[in-house]
């Protein structure tokens, strides 16, 4: 991994996920992290998926369909939050883009031939209605920041929009802000700035007033514009076509044929 995570190095973050309690299918690093802006004090977040013996599914006590775990560790916050698989399963055929960027991240923790064949089926599970999903979570972060200031949902708000733009656009998943940035020649080129800004303080005011860095009302309104033309003339299905595929995958995951 490339992203500065304080004091937690690969291998501690492998024995942090060695120590789930049930076997994963695979475990990534989300949030700040990959999302190219990471600060100081960041927390580090893992997710993944785990599978439930049969005895926990069919029986009379049901094992987590997710676990959600949160601790400090060689002084950096871990969150670590994993979805059966079934659960999870069911979450990419209902177009969700976290998990969908959780399954496609390269921070990988923890992988291997089942994770490999997950992100194999990812394009199954890609329709044009993702952007539901981006558009959702941008008003919700924009809400957020005009509520505190923060620069962090700020940040937030631009990254998912140039991400779902750009997913819709090409099919492709692309969640790090600054590699967005090179992509996208319209996006606003202070992001930059904001991010290395980010970087010394997680929950940090933007400095100064908003018009400082640019029109940050138009140019949210730009993008959800855009969001919209993307969706209009997206090249991805209507439907996703993975369901038989995660079926036979999850039935032999139980049933370890």
């Amino acid at each position: 991994m490339t992203r500065d995570m304080r004091q937690l190095d690969d291998e501690e973050l492998r024995s942090v996920v060695a120590a789930h309690p049930y076997p994963l299918l695979f475990a990534t690093v989300s949030g700040a992290h990959l999302y190219g802006f990471p600060s100081q004090d960041s927390d580090v977040d893992l997710r993944g998926a785990h599978l439930l013996p049969l005895e926990e599914v069919v029986g009379l006590r049901p094992g987590p369909a997710t676990i959600d775990r949160s601790w400090v560790q060689a002084g950096a916050e871990i969150d670590l939050v994993t979805h059966d698989a079934a659960k999870f399963f069911g979450l990419l055929l209902r177009r969700n883009g976290y998990v969908l960027e959780q399954l496609l991240s390269p921070l990988v923790v923890s992988g291997g031939p089942v994770h490999e064949e997950l992100v194999a089926l990812a394009p199954d599970c890609l329709t044009r209605h993702h952007a539901h999903h981006y558009r959702g979570f941008a008003t919700t972060q924009e809400r957020l920041y005009l509520r505190t200031g923060e620069l962090k949902p700020l940040l937030y708000t631009f990254r998912v929009l140039l991400t779902g733009i750009h997913l819709i656009r090409t099919g492709e998943l692309v969640a790090d802000l600054l590699t967005l940035l090179e992509l996208d020649p319209a996006a606003p080129r202070y992001l930059g700035e904001l991010v290395a800004l980010k970087a010394e303080q997680e929950h940090g005011p933007i400095p100064g007033p908003a018009s400082a860095v640019g029109p940050l009302t138009a140019d949210l309104a730009a993008l959800h514009l855009r969001l919209d033309e993307a969706q209009q003339v997206s090249p991805l299905p209507e439907r996703v076509s993975a369901e038989p595929a995660l079926h036979d995958l999850l039935i032999r995951l139980r049933t370890k044929k």
